[in-house]
């Protein structure tokens, strides 16, 4: 009787399942008026007349004015000035006529690392009879009110610990792992203090990477090279009187590998959350190190003895870059001096706020696109993240008005994220992935990040998982290009940076992300959900600046920004009109716009390349990469199979659960590539075709590394390694073909 029942309401449930699925292919081919609402708005797609509305009311001048209130104090995270704009994004959020559906702060207690305001952080030269000889600037050269705030930290390298290292000073170049090697063939390193430029090596790496030869503390600088293109004089050549750094001018930074809060990794950081004993934190520096000036630095490094560095290591001072003898040279008015570090940082743990605010979806709630951009920054914070966060707020005003004057409502949900304390490691965005990893991971569509929203007003510069690239040149191509000419954003972006697809059309080119340079890292790497970062940049032909020459100084103002970086805010503009196009795209299209055809052509690029520098190695190895071969091909045809599914269906007449069924192949595409166990000494990397890599090349991260480590040691288990990587690669690419093609 029991099994009868069953039997009875499983035939009764298929009936109505039936029943439900006739009706909706019935109304979704009809289109009249007895066409039932919620039919209609199953089947509705973007529409472009509103992305055309949208971008009409993207306003330059409320970004300018949003930059302006963001900026008049100091916010670095978790001070006095950081809450005062956690409190402005909540007003805006909340705004009755253009704030969001609902906006909140959700609290993180995170493990930062602060400098002593009452014994500041000192680099000074010491004769034998301990009497200073020099002492470098504890604070950046005013040259407006900006500076002479007293909220401006002193430049610091946050998480280095403290202490007193003295000895002999040497030259270290940018601290890389050769740069050391080098080095160490021709001096003794044991008790000294290497003094190394920015670049070639993360900020904590240029410790980390000392301290085995015995080195006891480290300085830092940005050389006029590396960002100046060699300017060097405030008289004539640098700010006030252009964007480049001024002498005084110090990167601040976190000085750590790892992201998200140290002592809770894959945890929240909630104050009831387990944490790790301090002594157990990995990735930061094991001496003390300490950023300075290159005015400072040009008064060490060409006082230096010893042989000349390679020419490689030159940089632009106009004196020979000496190893160090250890030391200063004997004519030198330091002969015999040591440099000392009085290093005063102290660690706390601090209440950190995210700002979220939320757009409802009408027909899918719960799939979610997400817009992030950090809130916090060194200083004032113009460029870095403030230009981002006044984009984010036009962004939200346009569409949180449409949706207040019932004009509009996205069909999926929308989530907007203003991070804490992304400045020590990306802390609020990777706290909110891991408290929400489950829901998350389950209905998130994709991720965009605008952290630096304008480098420079020159082009668009796009870094992205492959499949997003159709809707960004979509985007782009609808935006004018802020200057004179009547060209698109997508048409200028070509002059600047472009490559030749399969097609064999010149189409923009776009980057990958493949580290943690900004909050899209928890998104992509840790969870797989599809991101990019969006900003507008410089022409790389005219400068060799790696990156805007105020980044991370208390120079990087509204001042410095209105006058350099982008006067009339109209690459904000063009920032704010493309992000936000992409994002009512991802909200609002009925089929997903992501297309895997594109991921499959990075895939094949990275397989060609991977051909060309490991197949002959591998095969006298008798380890074979057919395996990757199959798989890459595979993959292929199943992109080729999906798009074509996609563009002979009639879609807007079929049922609703064939289309979210798309949706969701196209959804959970980068969670295939996922391999918890892929990396296990890459805290928060588990995608694997887009994690960090330290081989430098073009090709699979994983395969790359194993293969430089084996090629280096030679050792059988090191070989072992690559064949491993080669199957975890070969299988997650497999099983991500298999999740595009026919479900069974």
């Amino acid at each position: 009787m029991k099994i009868q029942k069953e039997v009875l309401i499983g035939v009764v449930c298929s009936a109505v399942m039936l029943t439900m699925g006739i009706l909706i292919g019935h109304f979704g081919i009809k289109d009249d008026s007895s066409t039932p609402d919620w039919v209609r708005d199953v089947a509705r797609d973007v529409d472009e007349s509103l992305i055309e509305k949208f971008l009409s009311e993207v306003d330059n001048m409320q970004i300018q004015e949003n930059l302006r209130v963001l900026t008049k104090v100091p916010h670095m995270a978790t001070t006095a000035g950081d809450e005062e704009t956690v409190q402005y994004m909540l007003k805006r959020w909340q705004d009755a006529e253009t704030g969001l559906d609902q906006a909140w702060r959700e609290e993180y207690l995170v493990y930062l690392s602060f400098p002593d305001p009452k014994n500041p952080n000192k680099v000074s030269v010491v004769s034998p009879s301990n009497a200073e000889l020099y002492t470098a600037r504890e604070k950046e050269k005013p040259y407006g009110p900006e500076q002479q705030d007293p909220e401006v930290v002193q430049p610091y390298a946050a998480y280095a610990p403290s202490g007193h290292p003295r000895g002999k000073l040497v030259y270290a170049n940018q601290g890389k792992p050769s740069d050391y090697q080098l080095l160490n063939k021709t001096l003794d390193l044991r008790g000294t203090i290497a003094i190394t430029r920015y670049g070639g090596a993360g900020r904590a790496a240029k410790a980390i990477n000392a301290a085995p030869y015995g080195v006891i503390g480290v300085l830092v600088y940005t050389d006029p090279l590396d960002i100046n293109d060699g300017l060097m004089s405030d008289d004539n050549e640098t700010y006030p009187h252009s964007w480049y750094l001024p002498p005084s001018g110090v990167e601040r930074g976190a000085f750590a590998t790892n992201y998200g809060d140290m002592l809770t990794p894959y945890l929240a950081a909630k104050e009831e959350t387990y944490r790790i004993p301090v002594k157990n934190i990995t990735g930061i520096p094991p001496i003390p190190i300490q950023p300075i000036g290159f005015e400072d630095a040009y008064a060490l490094i060409c006082e230096l003895g010893g042989a000349a560095a390679p020419d490689a290591w030159r940089g632009g001072f106009n004196c020979s870059y000496n190893f160090g003898g250890p030391g200063f040279r004997p004519t030198s008015t330091f002969n015999n001096s040591d440099v000392k570090l009085d290093i005063y940082n102290r660690e706390e743990k601090r209440n950190s706020s995210n700002v979220m605010g939320i757009i409802r979806g009408s027909i899918e709630p719960d799939r979610y696109v997400i817009y992030g951009n950090h809130r916090d920054s060194w200083v004032h914070g113009a460029i870095d993240p403030s230009s981002g966060t006044s984009v984010m707020l036009e962004v939200t005003r346009v569409l949180g008005r449409m949706v207040k004057q019932g004009r509009w409502r996205p069909r999926r949900s929308i989530i907007f994220g203003s991070w804490g304390a992304e400045e020590f490691g990306l802390i609020g965005s990777a706290e909110y992935t891991e408290q929400y990893f489950t829901k998350l991971s389950e209905r998130t569509v994709a991720y965009i990040n605008v952290d630096i929203a304008v480098f420079a007003n020159a082009t668009l510069r796009a870094s992205a998982i492959p499949s997003t690239q159709h809707v960004i040149f979509t985007a782009a191509k609808q935006v004018k290009a802020p200057g004179p000419d009547s060209i698109s954003v997508y048409d200028n972006w070509i002059k600047f940076a472009n490559r030749t697809n399969t097609d064999n059309e010149v189409i923009p080119r776009m980057g990958f992300l493949t580290g943690a340079g900004s909050d899209y890292a928890a998104f992509i790497h840790y969870l797989g959900i599809t991101s990019m970062d969006i900003a507008y940049t410089y022409d790389r032909t005219k400068t060799n600046a790696r990156i805007y020459p105020a980044y991370h100084t208390a120079y990087d103002t509204f001042d410095y920004c209105s006058k350099f970086i982008d006067p009339g805010f109209t690459s904000h503009q063009a920032v704010a009109r493309t992000a936000g196009n992409v994002l009512i795209r991802l909200a609002d299209s009925l089929v997903l716009p992501l297309n895997s055809s594109d991921y499959a052509e990075s895939l094949e690029s990275y397989l060609d390349k991977a051909l060309e520098l490991y197949q002959d190695q591998l095969t006298a190895k008798k380890i074979s990469m057919e395996p990757l071969k199959r798989a890459v091909a595979k993959f292929r045809s199943a992109a080729t199979d999906l798009e074509q599914l996609i563009r002979n269906s009639d879609l807007k007449n079929e049922t609703p659960l064939k289309i979210r069924r798309i949706n969701d192949q196209l959804m959970l595409l980068d969670r295939a590539f996922l391999d918890p166990l892929a990396f296990p000494d890459k805290h928060g990397f588990r995608h694997v075709i887009w994690a960090s890599s330290g081989a430098g090349q073009p090709t699979f991260p994983g395969l790359a590394d194993a293969f430089f480590t084996a090629m280096s040691s030679g050792l059988a288990s090191d070989w072992e390694k690559v064949h491993y990587h080669l199957s975890v690669l070969s299988q997650a690419i497999e099983g991500a073909a298999h999740t595009l093609a026919e479900v069974i």
